[in-house]
């Protein structure tokens, strides 16, 4: 029997399965690992588990995974990113008709904007979480163990005489330095491709197709160079891991804060390599140079479109005149430059999209890598609000690269279900309001023509495994060579 108060399962994965081979990528599951630090503190006992280190040969049948969850707590904590949604709902369903007993939250960024609609569509799920959980989780734990009231939980949604309710939010952390670190000791370092790592959270830019800045409420708060370098250290020391990639999108907040994190990391002796997304209005040839000095090994920038009109539309606060200027600078300092684009707006024209096309080739001939994605309509985003909701359609023979679930058999610019995993599809196809991020605008019109062009121009490629995680995954840790 199981003495924890909680099993903490993190069920984001990156797994893509080929018809010859899979290719997976394990990500360090810093989310969890903060909440199981918090419980801990606050006197619980945690069964952390990581579903990427599954063995199974098909870790996407539930009976592998509840096997996974063999002997877990009365308290089942599911971490997801919406990719996997659909299969948390099922999983949860399972334990509920194995397990009646047990109590399942849902939390991670998977069920943002969609809280009320899951309790209410599906029974099997009994809270839902939202926001930062550092000090929200402990409260509603200490409140399940005690079998109190949830009204006084802040940051859940719960059911409660057939009705959902949903809790005051809980506050914001603003001092992140104040945050202990992730419970490295309850995973295997060696066992993950390179450390992510958190050094700011919340962005507070209005990018109208952005799902990540939403989940902060657009509210940005940095930790200090020191508290990011000790954490590196202390990963370095202990765990000999010398690659970081910093995962949040408002690490180069502005070069001042970069440059002064760079000095900081120059005079403090560690010999480390890093990766970090920028914003191209946000560095300078100063900062990358100091950047580069400090261990920087590459830099990404979102561009998303090489039309100055799209640009304006989505909110993106700068020009394909500023991108080319900026993107010319890095890759004369960088060891690696990224650049990603969004392709498929519902209001893109073909001349704006050849004019992506353009500068995607033209960054491709300066030794840039160029990474192309279709657009995602997440419930959270302002685009998803704003398109005419009934021209959402799905394809079973093609899915957004960042809702690659691992269910489907991909051949790089496409997909093939198989029957075993067709009840997935299926609950994604009767619930278009939960998981619209499946879905596409208008497939004659709008993907099909631009995915030619991607493919004649060499952007989308029959089978590319030795790209294709990096490809499907911007948070990818793994260190690529300038091609």
């Amino acid at each position: 029997m199981n003495d924890a108060d909680i099993t903490l399962l993190n069920l984001n994965m990156l797994y893509l399965k080929y018809f010859d081979k899979v290719d997976r990528e394990l990500h360090l599951p810093l989310g969890p690992l903060y909440i199981t630090t918090a419980l801990e503190k606050a006197g619980f006992q945690v069964d952390f588990r990581d579903y990427q280190t599954n063995q199974f040969e098909e870790p996407f049948k539930i009976d592998n995974c509840l096997s996974f969850l063999e002997g877990s707590a009365r308290i089942i904590g599911i971490s997801v990113m919406a990719n996997l949604l659909p299969f948390a709902v099922l999983l949860a369903q399972a334990i509920k008709e194995r397990h009646p007993e047990k109590t399942v939250i849902l939390g991670g960024v998977g069920p943002k904007s969609v809280e009320r609609t899951l309790l209410e569509r599906f029974p099997q799920i009994d809270v839902v979480a939202y926001g930062e959980g550092e000090a929200s989780a402990p409260i509603l734990l200490d409140a399940l163990v005690r079998g109190e009231d949830l009204r006084r939980c802040p940051g859940i949604f719960y059911r409660q005489n057939g009705s959902v309710i949903r809790t005051h939010p809980q506050e914001r952390i603003r001092n992140l330095d104040q945050i202990p670190f992730p419970a490295y000791d309850r995973v295997n370092i060696p066992e993950y491709g390179g450390i992510g790592m958190i050094t700011s959270r919340g962005c507070p830019f209005k990018c109208t197709f952005c799902s990540v800045a939403p989940v902060w409420d657009r509210e940005s708060y940095v930790r200090t160079p020191e508290s990011i370098i000790e954490e590196m250290r202390f990963i370095l020391d202990s765990k000999g891991k010398n690659l970081f990639l910093f995962q949040d999108e408002f690490f180069l907040a502005s070069p001042y804060r970069a440059k002064e994190f760079s000095r900081k990391l120059l005079q403090s002796g560690l010999k480390v390599r890093w990766k970090a997304f920028g914003r191209v209005d946000l560095v300078d040839k100063e900062t990358m140079e100091l950047m580069a000095d400090a261990g920087c090994v590459e830099l990404r920038f979102g561009i998303e479109s090489g039309s100055d009109e799209i640009l304006e539309r989505t909110r993106k606060g700068f020009t394909s005149e500023k991108a080319i200027e900026v993107v010319a600078l890095a890759a004369r300092i960088m060891p690696r430059v990224d650049t990603f684009f969004i392709w498929g707006f519902p209001f893109e024209t073909m001349e704006h999209f050849y004019q992506s096309v353009f500068l995607m080739d033209c960054f491709r001939s300066m030794g840039v890598r160029v990474l192309p994605s279709l657009l995602c309509y997440l419930p959270q985003t302002d685009i998803y609000r704003e398109i005419d909701k009934s021209r959402l359609e799905f394809s079973y023979e093609m899915i957004p690269e960042y809702m690659v679930t691992g269910h489907e058999t991909c051949s790089g610019y496409g997909m093939k279900i198989e029957e075993s995993y067709s009840h997935i599809y299926d609950l994604i196809v009767r619930n278009k309001d939960i998981f619209p991020g499946f879905f596409h605008y208008d497939l004659e019109r709008n993907v099909w023509p631009k995915l030619a062009v991607l493919k004649e121009f060499g952007f989308y490629k029959e089978f590319t495994p030795h790209d294709s995680t990096e490809s499907c995954g911007a948070h990818s840790a793994r260190l690529a060579t300038r091609s």
